[in-house]
C-alpha cells in the first residue's frame, strides 16, 4: 500500500499539458486556462480620472485651509460623466466632479466633498488642505501599456475577465478543455431511466464523476455501461482512449476473481499500471495508471469512494493536463468535531461531515455510513481528513475540513 502522496508522485511525472489551444470571447472564458502570456495593450485608465466625489481643484490654492480660516473657491461649473473635461480651471477656482469623471484642465487634485462647505450657487470652503495627486487616479496607474497581465497557465477568474475586458480585450487564447471519458462496468447496471430487477443498480456513479469532472473545467464523455467481459472492456477502452485525454473506470477495481480492469489497462499500452492500491479509507483499491501520455484511472464502485479518489487524484490531473501552473483550490475551514472519528495510523480516512455554527463557533457532526451509501454524501457539507499518522480523532479536537 502507498501513501496518498507517494501515489500521486508514480503518476505526476505521466502527466503532460495536452497543449492545444483556441481563441474564445473573453466574456465566456471563466475557468479556462491561458494559452499564452498578456500584456495590457494600453494605459489604464487612459484619462486621469477622480477617485472621490468631490471638486477638481489645483492643490496650491487649497494650502493652509482649516475650517476656521477655510480656503474660497470659485465653482465654474460641472465635469459631465463619459465625456471630455472641457472646464479649465484657472487660480482660485474648482469644478464639480463624480468618482470615475475626467480631471478638468489646470487640476491636479481632488478635494472631498465632506471636505467643503457651499457657500452659494458658485462659491465653496475648502477646509481642509488637497495635496497635489490626491484622490486623481492617474493614467496607468492601474495599469501601464506593456505592463505584464497575467501568465500563461492562469486559470481566468471572474475578476480576470473584468480586468481583460476594460483594456478591450475581448478574445484570448486558452487551452481546449480536458476531454475525460467515464466507463461504467458492471452486470448489475442498468440505466438510470432504467427498472432495476433484483441484484440490480441503476449506473449513477459515472454520471456523479461526469459533474466533478465538469466542476473542474473538463468535457465529460460518459460511454456506455460495459459488461463484466475482458474483450469488451477492452474495446470500450480503446475507444475511450481515441476519444479522451483521460480515461477512467468506475468500478472494477477491486481485488476479485471478476477484476479484469487491472489487466485491461496493462494490455492497452506501457507504462500500464503504476499503483493499485492506496493506503487510503475510503478508496484503497484505486488504480492509477497511463497509457502513453494519457492517464487511466480505476475507481472503487462505491459512490462515495469514487467520488472521493476522483476529487484526490483525477481533479488535480484534470488541472494538470489543462496546463494549469496553480493547484486547484480547495476550501476548507476548521471546526470541532462533535463525535469521535476512529481511525488506524499509516491510512488517511475521510469522513463526510455537516456543519453546523454555534454561539460563533463551527462544529463538525461525522456523518458515519459505508462507502457505497451516497446519501451520506448528500447530507455532508464537506470531508474531514484523518492524516496518517493519527489513529483517529476525538470529539473536541479541531479538524480541517474540505467543502464541496
Amino acid at each position: 500500500m502507498l501513501t496518498p502522496r507517494e501515489a500521486w508522485s508514480r503518476l505526476e511525472p505521466h502527466l503532460h499539458p495536452i497543449d492545444r489551444a483556441e481563441p474564445v470571447a473573453t466574456a465566456e472564458a471563466l475557468g479556462r486556462v491561458l494559452a499564452e502570456d498578456t500584456r495590457a495593450p494600453a494605459d489604464l485608465p487612459h484619462f486621469a480620472r477622480s477617485a472621490m466625489d468631490g471638486y477638481a481643484v489645483r492643490a496650491e490654492d487649497t494650502h493652509g485651509a482649516t475650517e476656521g480660516l477655510p480656503a474660497y473657491l470659485k465653482v465654474i461649473g460641472e465635469i459631465a460623466m463619459g465625456k471630455p473635461a472641457e472646464l479649465k480651471l484657472s487660480p482660485g477656482e474648482a469644478a464639480l466632479i463624480h468618482t470615475g469623471g475626467m480631471l478638468a484642465l489646470g487640476a491636479d487634485a481632488v478635494v472631498m466633498v465632506e471636505n467643503t462647505r457651499g457657500v452659494d450657487a458658485s462659491m465653496i470652503e475648502v477646509v481642509r488642505p488637497t495635496a497635489k495627486g490626491e484622490n486623481v487616479i492617474q493614467v496607468g496607474e492601474d495599469m501601464a501599456k506593456g505592463d505584464a497581465l497575467l501568465p500563461r497557465g492562469s486559470l481566468l477568474r471572474p475578476q480576470d475577465i473584468g480586468s481583460l475586458l476594460s483594456l478591450g480585450m475581448t478574445k484570448v487564447l486558452v487551452f481546449q478543455k480536458v476531454s475525460v471519458a467515464l466507463i461504467p462496468t458492471g452486470d448489475e447496471l442498468v440505466p438510470p431511466e432504467g427498472e432495476p430487477g433484483p441484484g440490480q443498480i441503476r449506473n449513477t456513479n459515472v454520471f456523479a464523476l461526469a459533474a466533478l469532472a465538469a466542476k473542474a473545467g473538463a468535457t465529460p464523455v460518459v460511454m456506455d455501461i460495459v459488461r463484466d467481459n475482458y474483450e469488451s472492456l477492452k474495446a470500450t477502452a480503446q475507444k475511450a482512449l481515441e476519444l479522451a485525454d483521460i480515461v477512467v473506470f468506475s468500478a472494477g477495481s477491486s481485488v476479485s476473481t471478476r477484476d479484469m480492469t487491472a489487466r485491461v489497462i496493462d494490455s492497452l499500452g506501457k507504462p500500464g499500471v503504476l499503483v493499485h492500491g492506496v493506503s487510503l479509507r475510503p478508496g484503497k483499491p484505486t488504480i492509477l495508471a497511463a497509457v502513453g501520455r494519457k492517464p487511466v484511472f480505476g475507481l472503487p464502485g462505491n459512490p462515495a469512494s469514487a467520488m472521493i479518489t476522483f476529487g484526490i487524484f483525477v481533479t488535480p490531473s484534470i488541472y494538470r493536463l489543462s496546463g494549469c501552473s496553480q493547484s486547484p483550490l480547495r476550501y476548507a475551514v476548521k471546526a470541532r468535531l462533535t463525535r469521535n472519528i476512529p481511525s488506524a495510523t499509516g491510512r488517511e480516512d475521510y469522513v463526510p461531515v455537516k456543519i453546523e455554527e454555534k454561539n460563533g463557533e463551527m462544529f463538525a457532526d461525522p456523518v458515519f455510513g459505508k462507502s457505497n451509501l451516497l446519501f451520506a454524501m448528500i447530507r455532508a457539507d464537506g470531508l474531514a481528513k484523518v492524516p496518517l499518522d493519527k489513529a483517529g480523532m476525538t470529539a473536541g479536537e479541531l479538524v480541517e475540513i474540505t467543502l464541496f
